[in-house]
C-alpha cells in the first residue's frame, strides 16, 4: 500500500476542484479526493499530476530552476498555488522562457499572447497563470463572464464564519474573503461573506479558521504567513497585470 506524501496530498486538494467539475487534468484524477481522504492510497498521483496540462509545467519548471528533485515535493507545490519563499528564488526570464517553450506548442489563436512581453508579469505562480497566461483578462470588457472565470480560478483566502452539514453529507461553509472587481483595471473589494463547499481536504474546518478556496471549494488550512504570502502574491499579480488590463480596456 502505497502512502501519499505530503506534496502529492497538497497537490490533489488544489487540482482537485477544477478537475472536478471538469475543466482540466485526466479523468484519472477523480481519485484525488478519495486518495486525500485516505481512501485511495495506491492511485499513482505523480502519473494523474503529469495530466495536468496547466499546473504540472509551472511545477516542473520551479523545481528545475531551484534544485529541486521532484515537482511535487511539498515547497515546489506551495510555490506554485500559494506561492512561498521559493517563488522568490525562480528567475523571471528564465521561467518564462521555459513555460512558453512548453505552452506554445499547444497555443491556438486565443493564446497568440504568449509572448515575451509578458515578463513584466512574471511570478512562478498560479495567479500569473490565471490572470497573464489564461486569456480571460483579455476579454473583462467583453462581459461578466471573464471575471467570473477569473475570480473562481484564482486562489482566494477567507475567514471561516460558519459551518453547515446539510443532507446527504453535503458541507457547506461560509467564508469572509475579498473578491475580484473590475472596472478598467481589476482590483480585491471589501471582504464580502460567500458561500463554498467544503470537500473535507482541510480537514476539521472551524469559525475563525482561515481557509483557501479554489472553484467554490475549499481546499486548505492556511497558516498566518501561508495567508500573507497568497495575498502578497495575488496583489503583486494584480499590479503586474494592471497596466496591461487597463490598456486593453481602453481600446484603440
Amino acid at each position: 500500500m502505497t502512502t501519499w506524501t505530503s506534496g502529492q496530498r497538497l497537490f490533489a486538494q488544489y487540482a482537485h476542484a477544477p478537475n472536478a467539475l471538469g475543466f482540466c487534468g485526466p479523468q484519472t484524477a477523480d481519485g484525488l479526493l478519495l486518495g486525500a481522504r485516505g481512501e485511495h492510497p495506491d492511485l499513482d498521483v505523480a502519473a494523474v499530476a503529469r495530466g495536468f496540462s496547466g499546473a504540472w509545467p509551472y511545477q516542473q519548471i520551479i523545481a528545475d530552476l531551484t534544485g529541486r528533485p521532484d515537482p511535487l515535493e511539498e515547497e515546489v507545490v506551495r510555490a506554485y498555488w500559494t506561492g512561498n519563499v521559493l517563488t522568490r528564488q525562480v528567475a523571471p526570464e528564465a521561467f518564462l522562457t521555459a513555460l512558453l517553450d512548453r505552452f506554445r506548442p499547444q497555443a491556438a489563436r486565443y493564446w497568440e499572447h504568449l509572448t515575451d512581453d509578458l515578463v513584466a508579469e512574471v511570478s512562478a505562480t498560479h495567479v500569473f497563470h490565471v490572470l497573464a497566461i489564461y486569456p480571460w483578462s483579455r476579454l473583462l470588457s467583453s462581459g461578466p463572464e471573464a471575471l467570473s472565470v477569473l475570480e473562481s480560478c484564482r486562489i482566494g483566502w477567507g475567514r471561516v464564519e460558519t459551518v453547515d452539514d446539510e443532507p446527504f453529507g453535503r458541507r457547506t461553509v461560509e467564508v469572509r474573503q475579498s473578491v475580484l472587481a473590475y472596472d478598467g483595471a481589476l482590483t480585491l473589494g471589501p471582504p464580502e461573506l460567500r458561500t463554498v463547499t467544503d470537500d473535507g481536504f482541510a480537514g476539521t474546518v472551524r469559525p475563525g479558521d482561515t481557509v483557501a478556496v479554489h472553484w467554490g471549494r475549499v481546499c486548505d488550512r492556511l497558516t498566518a504567513e501561508e495567508a500573507q504570502e497568497l495575498e502578497h502574491w495575488t496583489r503583486w499579480q494584480l499590479d503586474a497585470s494592471n497596466p496591461r488590463i487597463a490598456a486593453g480596456s481602453a481600446g484603440p
